[in-house]
């Protein structure tokens, strides 16, 4: 199996492999330091666009195999058509722009979230109370929605109005707790580039019954990506926004190299 492989993404295997053992084995958590922070968080700092691809979270080893059954897949291919450097220019670059690009993404949804929550603190009530938690919500424990109901019953009880202005600063302050991991970003920038180097190239998936070109397969994830994003279902902790953000780059990349093609062979 290992014979097929090409240098640069076995090493990325066995490096991103080895740091999700390493992180299980003496139950390290790196993510606390070097997974990608909310811009504005204390724990922020810039190197994070380039430690978080190199994590995965081991709370199940999904998230891990996922990305690295795609790199195992798509990647020799991709590597032995580039070259190692532009393989690896192609996997770095759209690993880091998918980091800035759900980063600009949230401090956007961020800002609109202080806004709402500023504007609730100076005039609570109910109502309002329960379009905030509509609109912006989806992390808080599903356990709030029993104080809404408690709250809509007893609006003018200053008790459960203070609770509620708690409630509502925490939805701002929940941003800056988590922090992004994973290989993903760059993940999705490989799909990409394959799809676009080797579009009609079949492909034959366990879970699909028929072979099916790259580029619809491809297309095919992306926009299931962006319905993930816009129809979050609750508990959904994947950052969709870096996978469409590592594809988005990855076609400008491959466009401009494409353009470039006397001096790309």
């Amino acid at each position: 199996m290992f014979a097929r492989l090409t240098p640069l993404v076995k090493n990325l295997l066995i490096l991103n492999i080895g740091i999700a053992l390493v992180q299980m084995f003496f139950r390290w958590d790196l993510g606390q330091y070097f997974g990608l922070y909310y811009i504005s968080a204390p724990e922020f700092k810039p190197y994070q666009f380039i430690t978080y691809m190199f994590l995965h979270s081991t709370a199940g080893l999904m998230h891990l195999f996922g990305n690295m059954f795609a790199l195992f897949i798509f990647g020799p291919l991709l590597e032995q058509f580039l070259g190692p450097k532009k393989f690896l220019i192609l996997y770095m670059i759209t690993g880091i722009g998918a980091g800035l690009f759900y980063t600009g993404v949230n401090y956007i949804e961020v800002k609109a979230v202080q806004r709402d929550v500023q504007a609730y603190v100076s005039n609570p009530s109910a109502d309002e109370f329960n379009r905030l938690l509509i609109e912006h919500g989806s992390n808080l424990n599903p356990a709030i929605y029993d104080f809404v109901d408690q709250y809509s019953r007893n609006e003018e009880n200053a008790r459960l109005k203070a609770q509620s202005v708690q409630y509502a600063q925490q939805l701002y302050e929940l941003y800056g707790q988590y922090n992004m991991v994973g290989a993903s970003g760059a993940v999705f920038g490989i799909l990409a580039a394959f799809a676009l180097f080797f579009p009609n190239t079949e492909l034959f998936l366990l879970f699909i019954p028929f072979p099916i070109k790259a580029k619809y397969l491809v297309s095919v994830y992306i926009l299931y990506e962006l319905y993930a994003e816009f129809q979050r279902a609750p508990g959904d902790n994947v950052a969709h926004l870096a996978h469409i953000g590592g594809a988005l780059i990855a076609y400008v990349i491959v466009r401009i190299w494409k353009k470039q093609r006397g001096n790309f062979y």
